[in-house]
């Protein structure tokens, strides 16, 4: 008999560590929810009894515009956050596929990134504090509000990417950026090797990105004269910079993303499916795949990308076909080290039972 799971929305972090609290003392299954916009990664939970939702927890809660650090409960969106630092001149360098509605507690969870990660890294690399709620209703911390925080155990890499396996991110704090005082989008039809040309431009591209019909998207940022002397060098076509927007709400049906040293990229999606939809990263080694073949055809993908030092992790499935080709490939052979912090944070199991590799 399947049963409807209870639904909770506190609005403060305290509220829901409380929550949190009562529900595994009754052993009860919780399974944190943001915006839902990375519903489909990983393995389907195995029980949910309740949903616990942060979307209410969606304050600003400190913006120290001189200091270029920001405070956000989790339940904010990227968007909203945005809008707020805007006003600033500043910004987060987060442009997240299947966008808009991600929470910022649900892309650390998930570890979501998009094409800028290619000039400010992933949100871990600008993360500088976490709050967390724990399973015994405890809030705890790690890192703190100011930059140069690196005292104690480093909470905030350990949470992150943990799709909320071993706590609820609550609250977080970020170093942001200027606004670019120039940013121009070019495109050209160039494939592979206008990538590479580009790439190895005096000035490095902030985004670029090559899909499989061969065309190439790059975004410069910095001074007019050095990102006009770079565009005049590429001779490349000017286009909209609203095409990122675009390009960001991606979002395929039966999704998964390949991770490979730089050098292995190229052959890993020229090898995929005649005919595949792709786009990829190959700055930074990672392909996204809008699957439209069979089940075999990701496993043989996957077998190949963990050859060459990769990994191909399914972001969107059918539950039928993420059963069928797993989630996430090769445990990694800190697996048992995992395991036993998911025991020393949640004992009974009770959160997102089923979801992440442990």
């Amino acid at each position: 008999m399947v049963t409807t799971p209870a639904v909770e929305k506190p609005s403060t972090a305290d509220e829901l560590a409380r929550k949190l609290q009562e529900a595994a003392s009754s052993k009860l299954a919780v399974v944190p929810v943001g915006g839902g916009k990375a519903r489909g990664m990983g393995g389907a939970p195995g029980r949910c009894d309740v949903e616990l939702h942060t979307t209410r927890l969606d304050r600003v809660i400190e913006h120290s515009q001189a200091d270029m650090v920001v405070s956000v409960e989790a339940g904010i969106t990227l968007e909203a956050l945005q809008e707020e630092l805007a006003k600033a001149g500043q910004f987060l360098p987060l442009d997240p596929f299947s966008s808009p509605g991600h929470t910022i507690g649900g892309l650390l969870a998930t570890g979501w990134t998009g094409p800028l990660r290619l000039r400010y890294g992933s949100p871990r690399d600008f993360l500088i504090g976490i709050r967390v709620a724990l399973p015994d209703g405890k809030v705890a911390s790690g890192g703190g509000r100011v930059v140069k925080n690196v005292s104690g155990y480093d909470m905030m890499k350990l949470h992150y990417g943990a799709l909320g396996s071993l706590g609820v991110i609550v609250a977080a704090s970020f170093k942001v950026f200027p606004k670019p005082l120039y940013d121009l989008t070019v495109t050209s039809e160039g494939g592979w090797d206008d990538a590479d040309r580009a790439l190895a431009m005096p000035v490095t591209p902030a985004a670029l990105e090559i899909f499989s019909d061969g065309r190439v998207l790059a975004r410069f940022t910095g001074s007019h004269d050095a990102v006009d002397r770079v565009i005049g060098d590429l001779g490349w076509t000017v286009e909209d910079r609203s095409i990122w927007g675009r390009h960001s709400g991606r979002s395929p049906a039966r999704w998964a993303r390949i991770a490979a040293p730089r050098t292995a990229l190229r052959g890993l999606v020229e090898g995929l499916p005649r005919g595949a939809g792709w786009w990829a990263s190959p700055g930074v080694g990672v392909a996204h795949w809008a699957i439209a073949s069979d089940a075999s055809s990701v496993m043989a993908t996957r077998a190949k990308a963990e050859a060459a030092g990769g990994t191909l992790v399914m972001l969107a499935a059918p539950d039928d076909f993420m059963r069928e080709v797993g989630a996430w490939g090769t445990p990694p052979a800190t697996l048992e080290i995992m395991r036993r912090l998911k025991r020393a944070f949640d004992p009974d199991g009770v959160l997102n039972p089923g979801r992440f590799l442990i």
